[in-house]
């Protein structure tokens, strides 16, 4: 379909995939308004990810580069420890020999606000407060209605409000995360790390999967994964007391893990590690599900916000070179589902304990399809065919 300003997107969710999103539609011509839910940018401030090398990719295609390299600091090589702190391996990570590829290491509130920042530097409005409570679709188009009583009307309607989506409820009420089975611990320590920048360091402990790495600024930003019983619901995801309950589970091992934890600064953050079920429908009509809305994973194979990128490629790239909205929809899913997928079911079972033991989670960096494949999918000027290539 033609991607001119009188086809008009809303994009529900100010995040990584939706700001993301927002951002490839821009570039294909399309006008869009992205409505976020929270005040403000910086969303999960406690938290922080990895964009891995397919992440930082899709982000070139979408002239987001310099924005995102802002915040940060890149990782260019990965160690595994055992429980005794022996290094098992020491390699490098991702396409480390082109800067603008290396694996990145920054907390999610930064990527959202660099995101939204670059947004609003294109002339993307982002309408913070917007909290989403109904969507009528019609024959003319679609209408989203807000708490606050407004309203608006659009040609699309793409939810991108991730893992507890009101969209999906609206869209799929019978399509709900479930557990994948680990309580994922977040934190900040000082001069804890001795590796210096630039290296992500996993320990296979004994009850834990512990990861760390230290930022330019003396700053270790570390993860435990623990398997365990879900957080009771309404329990505080911000304690200092998470800290005392994780300290026991690293002391068993000999590797630097409890250090690092111990010397950690403010507040522990735990979240359930959670996933979509696979097959759950992603679009109906005019409305369409991206990003964890539609394909949570747990964070074990740390792709979670890379996976978000590319859906926001591959998205705008069919609805600007497929005839019409049912058709680009219809394409999306079929490039988009089988990676996805893949991608939920490997997570999954690295955090179950089901997969393979001898690989640390962030080495699985593109674990679906060749580079190749890959990269003209991502391609921006390469056009997105309504069917998927045959698999060699």
């Amino acid at each position: 379909m033609s991607g001119t300003d009188a086809t008009r997107v809303l994009v529900i969710g100010g995040g990584i995939a939706g700001t993301a999103a927002a951002l490839g539609l821009h570039k294909a011509g399309f006008g869009v308004t992205v409505y976020e839910a929270h005040p403000d940018s910086a969303e999960d401030i406690g938290a922080f990810l990895t964009l891995a090398s397919n992440g930082m990719r899709a982000l070139a295609q979408l002239d987001a580069t310099d924005a995102v390299t802002s915040v940060g600091f890149p990782l260019t090589s990965l160690r595994l420890l055992d429980g005794d702190g022996t290094e098992l391996t020491h390699a490098p990570l991702g396409e480390v020999a082109d800067p603008a590829l290396r694996y990145r290491c920054l907390r999610r509130g930064e990527l959202n606000a660099a995101l939204q920042g670059e947004a609003a530097r294109r002339g993307i409005r982002v309408r913070h407060g917007a909290r989403l409570t109904g969507v009528t679709d019609g024959p003319h188009g679609v209408t989203a209605r807000f708490a606050d009583g407004g309203t608006a009307h659009a040609d699309l309607l793409l939810g991108a409000d991730g893992l507890n989506s009101t969209v999906r409820r609206i869209l799929a009420p019978g399509a709900r995360p479930g557990y994948a089975g680990q309580r994922i611990f977040y934190g900040y320590s000082r001069g804890t790390a001795a590796e210096g920048t630039g290296v992500i360091t996993f320990v296979r402990g004994s009850g834990t999967t512990f990861g760390y790495a230290a930022s330019p600024a003396g700053q270790t930003y570390w993860f435990a994964r623990v398997s365990t019983e879900p957080l009771p619901v309404g329990g505080s995801p911000h304690h200092a007391a998470w800290r005392e309950e994780l300290l026991p589970l690293l002391r068993k091992d000999c590797a630097p893990a409890a250090d690092v934890v111990a010397a950690s600064e403010g507040a522990v953050m735990v979240t359930n590690a959670t996933e979509m079920p696979l097959g759950a429908l992603w679009h109906r009509g005019r409305t369409l599900l991206i990003g964890d809305a539609a394909h949570a994973a747990s964070p074990a194979t740390g792709q979670g916000a890379s996976m978000a990128l590319e859906d926001a490629v591959v998205l705008a790239k069919a609805l600007r070179d497929l005839p019409d909205a049912g058709s680009a929809f219809a394409a999306y899913e079929r490039h988009r589902r089988p990676r996805v997928e893949n991608n939920i079911t490997v997570s999954g079972g690295l955090s179950r304990g089901t997969g393979s033991p001898s690989r640390p989670a962030a080495a699985v960096a593109r674990p679906v399809e060749p580079d190749e494949a890959l990269i003209r999918r991502l391609d921006w000027d390469s056009p997105l065919p309504a069917d998927p290539p045959e698999r060699s």
